[in-house]
């Protein structure tokens, strides 16, 4: 009985130190949403190119990686839900933000069917949110490539958007380079701080910014 005690404190202890995904949860079951933007020519750069991606033939800056149910700690994925797939006609109407179709659809399966939402209504949530963020214009008219701190891209986003704070705003990167901008918002898309597991902020004083082509 004390064996098998200690063995529960010890994988409960390893689920709180890393929290992580959940697949196949409840849909509308979720704390908040989590708001990805993603450097296109880092993602091309790193895995776009490499796929033939038809994104990386466009001069693309932030494009939309998803709109993400999140709990205070970890976050759904793959839920059950009764509302219907997306059709073609609606994915396709997402590729403007979300670079490609296949990316919107991907999106959805993995994280918009946590919503709870209808596809439809999913998809307007997610162009509401992106759209309530004003993406840097500074950023866009690079005309050669640049590193940089990656908390002034941070500054950036919070300058130009005066109601985020710096609790609610995490800059990521990857290999190198700036990645990601993360913003949080409440589930009627009003901003808040991020939970303590999206609040990791890239340190890097040198993160690589490959300008738009």
């Amino acid at each position: 009985m004390r064996q098998r005690l200690v063995t529960a404190l010890a994988l409960a202890a390893l689920s709180w130190a890393s929290p992580a995904a959940a697949d196949g949860e409840r849909a509308g079951d979720f704390d908040y949403y989590v708001l990805a933007l993603s450097w296109s020519p880092t993602w091309c750069a790193l895995e776009g190119e490499a796929r033939n991606s038809p994104q990386c033939d466009r001069p693309l800056g932030w494009v939309m990686h998803g709109l993400w149910p999140q709990y205070e700690n970890g976050w759904p994925s793959y839920c059950h839900t009764a509302a219907r797939d997306p059709s073609r006609r609606e994915t396709r109407e997402m590729a403007d933000i979300m670079g490609t179709d296949g990316a919107a659809w991907y999106q959805w399966k993995k994280h918009g069917r946590c919503s709870g939402l209808e596809a439809e209504i999913y998809f307007d949530l997610a162009r509401d949110a992106y759209e309530s963020v004003t993406r840097p214009e500074v950023l866009r008219k690079l005309d050669r490539d640049v590193t940089l701190p990656a908390s002034v891209i941070e500054e950036a986003f919070l300058m130009d958007n005066p109601d985020l704070t710096a609790e609610g705003v995490t800059v990521t990167c990857k290999a190198n380079r700036i990645q990601e901008v993360r913003i949080c918002f409440t589930p009627d898309l009003e901003p808040r701080d991020c939970g303590a597991d999206v609040q990791a902020d890239c340190t890097l004083d040198n993160a690589f910014l490959e300008a738009i082509d």
